[in-house]
Order: C-alpha cells, then sequence, then structure tokens
C-alpha cells in the first residue's frame, strides 16, 4: 500500500460527498466493535450474527459497506467515464485495486501461520473472506458501470437478484438430490467444496462459507444498488429534497419488497439471499438519504469527524485492526490462573473483568478498541495520511 494513491471507496474526488464518507466510517467503526468483543462467548445479541435465517444490526455492516462501494463507483468513475477517459487505463485500474484487495485478504488470512508451517499454511488457507468478497464484487460491478448504461446496469441488478433465487431454490444439489437453503447442503456449500476444496473453507465452518463462490452473484447485486443510488445522487436535473425524498421512498419499497420475498426466500447473510440484498439494500438507501440531507444539504456537520476518519481510511483500519488482534492473540503472558493466556485476555483479567460483568467487559474491550483506532485515524486525518490501495 501506498500513500495518496486511488482506492475502491475513493476519500478524494472533485465531487465529493461528506455524508458517504460518514456512513462509511460510521459501517467500519461497527465493523470492527463485532469484530473484537472481548469474549466470544458474551456478546449482546445484536451484536452478534443471526444463527441462520433473519437479521441482526450485525448483519446489515457487510451489505452496507458493498452498497457504499456500489456509491463511490458511481462517483470515482462516473466523471472519468463522462469525461472520455481511455477506458483501457480505467479498466487496468479497475483490475489493479481488485487484485490488491484480494491479495490483503488472502495475506490476512495466511499471516503468522505461513511462518510456523508455510506447506500447510498454504494447504489450508480459507481462499475466500471478506476483503476477498470485496475485491471481486468491486471488479464485476465497476466493469458493469464502466460499460453499460444506467437501464442496463438496473435490468442487470434485477437479473442477478432472479438467477440467484432460481438457482438456489430450483437447481438440485448433486449429491443431496433437491434444491435446499442448509448450511451443508445448499447448492453454494456444494460449489465452494467441488472448486475450492474443503480445507480452504471458512474454518468455523468446515463445510460452507459464508463469502463463498455462487453468493457473490447476489453481492454484486448489492453493489449495484449502490451505484443506481450514486447515480442518482449525482443528477443535476433534481434538486435536493427531490433526491432524498425519493431515495428513501426507493429505500422503503425495497424494504418492504424485501421482506415480502423473505416469505419465500428467507433473508439471510450467509447465503446473501435475494430478499437480503433488497432488505439491507433498502435500509442502507435510507441511512444515506438521511445523512445527505442532514450533512450535505443541510450543513450539519461537526459531528461528522469521528466518523469521517474511519471512512476515508476505511481498509487501512480493517486490515491492521485484524492484523493487531491476530498478533495480540498469539502473544501469551501468565494469566490469573497461572496459565498462558493471550495477551488480549491478560488486560481482560486484570484491568476490566474485575470491575463489570462477563457481557459488558467484552463490549467494553471492544468499544476499547474501537477509540484506540479512532485516536490513531484522528491523527492520520489531521496529517493528511491517507493509507491507499
Amino acid at each position: 500500500m501506498s500513500n495518496h494513491a486511488q482506492t475502491i471507496e475513493p476519500a478524494l474526488v472533485k465531487t465529493r460527498l461528506l455524508s458517504l464518507d460518514f456512513f462509511r466510517g460510521i459501517t467500519v467503526a461497527a465493523m470492527i466493535l463485532v469484530n473484537n468483543p472481548g469474549d466470544w462467548g458474551h456478546i449482546y445479541a445484536p451484536l452478534e450474527h443471526a444463527e441462520w435465517n433473519g437479521c441482526t444490526p450485525t448483519d446489515l455492516i457487510f451489505p452496507f459497506f458493498l452498497f457504499i462501494v456500489g456509491v463511490a463507483i458511481a462517483y470515482a468513475l462516473g466523471g472519468k467515464k463522462d469525461a472520455g477517459t481511455d477506458q483501457r487505463k480505467l479498466v487496468a485500474g479497475i483490475i489493479r485495486r481488485a487484485l490488491i484487495i484480494f491479495g490483503l485478504g488472502f495475506l490476512l488470512a495466511l499471516i503468522f501461520s505461513v511462518f510456523w508451517d508455510p506447506v500447510k499454511a498454504f494447504k489450508t488457507v480459507r481462499i475466500m473472506g471478506v476483503l476477498q468478497r470485496i475485491a471481486i464484487v468491486y471488479l464485476i460491478t465497476a466493469l458493469i458501470f464502466l460499460k453499460t448504461s444506467r437501464k442496463v446496469q438496473f435490468r442487470v441488478f434485477i437479473g442477478v437478484l432472479v438467477l440467484y433465487w432460481a438457482l438456489m431454490m430450483f437447481v438440485p444439489v448433486p449429491g443431496v438430490g433437491y434444491p435446499n437453503l442448509e448450511k451443508e447442503t445448499n447448492l453454494g456449500a456444494w460449489i465452494d467444496r467441488g472448486i475450492l476444496g474443503t480445507p480452504h473453507l471458512w474454518k468455523e465452518a468446515v463445510t460452507w462459507d459464508p463469502e463463498g463462490l455462487l453468493g457473490t452473484i447476489p453481492a454484486v447485486g448489492t453493489c449495484l444498488f449502490g451505484v443506481l443510488i450514486g447515480t442518482w445522487l449525482k443528477r443535476k436535473d433534481k434538486d435536493e429534497s427531490t433526491k432524498v425524498a425519493w431515495m428513501f421512498t426507493w429505500g422503503l419499497a425495497a424494504v418492504i419488497a424485501g421482506l415480502l420475498w423473505d416469505l419465500e426466500f428467507p433473508i439471510n447473510k450467509a447465503l446473501w439471499t435475494s430478499s437480503y440484498v433488497l432488505y439491507a439494500g433498502g435500509l442502507a438507501t435510507m441511512g444515506l438519504s438521511l445523512c445527505y440531507w442532514l450533512i450535505d444539504v443541510q450543513g450539519y456537520n461537526r459531528f461528522t469527524k469521528p466518523f469521517v476518519v474511519y471512512g476515508v481510511n476505511a481498509i487501512t483500519v480493517f486490515f491492521f485492526s485484524a492484523v493487531i488482534a491476530k498478533t495480540m492473540n498469539l502473544i501469551k503472558l501468565q494469566g490469573t490462573a497461572g496459565t498462558p493466556v493471550s495477551s488480549q485476555r491478560w488486560i481482560m483479567q486484570h484491568f476490566i473483568n474485575p470491575y463489570f460483568s462477563p457481557i459488558n467487559a467484552s463490549l467494553i474491550w471492544a468499544v476499547l478498541f474501537v477509540l484506540f483506532w479512532l485516536c490513531i485515524l484522528w491523527w492520520m486525518y489531521n496529517r493528511k495520511i491517507i493509507i491507499k490501495v
């Protein structure tokens, strides 16, 4: 990574939405919060993913981020596309960014273990993951945006939702004999085992992966949702009130459509179902419309900086916060029971657990972790250090 280069969620573009940086910052800060509890055995329900079907606030974080990537694509590439910039150069830049983001995700999966046993590390490394899905979705969505019109983009958006629904609901799963939406026996899990191989799937699930290959199809739909909203926001022939009113209306309509589709094709983050795309995308649209109205239209921006500093260095903080968390788990210290514990557990035992209930201690650790990164990002922002890939 290098300073002052372009990134998939461009923070510095001529036509800039402070509300987008703010909304991205809230999303990334929430991602850091839910990814770093003090104790995975003690977590408040809203900070956990739904067991399978259904949707908690935590389940909205990833689709919100992909939606924001879509809005940023419309702003970052839209001007270049309209200005007639050489498309070969734009395509090369898109591919480069996607490869770097995918590489960072792959590195995150390999880091540390590759030093102890490199052969085993590569044989068992998880191929897909959050950054890997972001990379693939960005690549596909950016190319669609670059090569097609708004009408075609809307048709593709509808098409990927219908296609995924048809695949999951009507294609029999080999070895099972019938289509289903269960964890280990759905079509996506079968494809991941066949193409990626069981050793390369999510270790906690073993036989399936929540960021698997087939689920990337509807994830592209989430990003395209953002592209369509970003294109609408950029229109100069509509006044701000009209933009906000229609965004909120479309968002509400998408939420209702998602809830209705949920009756037949359940809202499910792990499967990234089409109903989930509509539901989460609708909520993201309403959230962005509110931020846009308050911050960019009405000018209420004094409260934005803590989240803006997260928003402009989003990939940076996601990557390095994960590295720090992994490092703390590797460093062992003598715990209160006399046995070695991770440095995180040691800090919890000595400075947090004695004063709070287990679940509140776990939450306090997560909040402190977010505040720790806020201090670093605030310092970086004040010195105009924006690390991009």
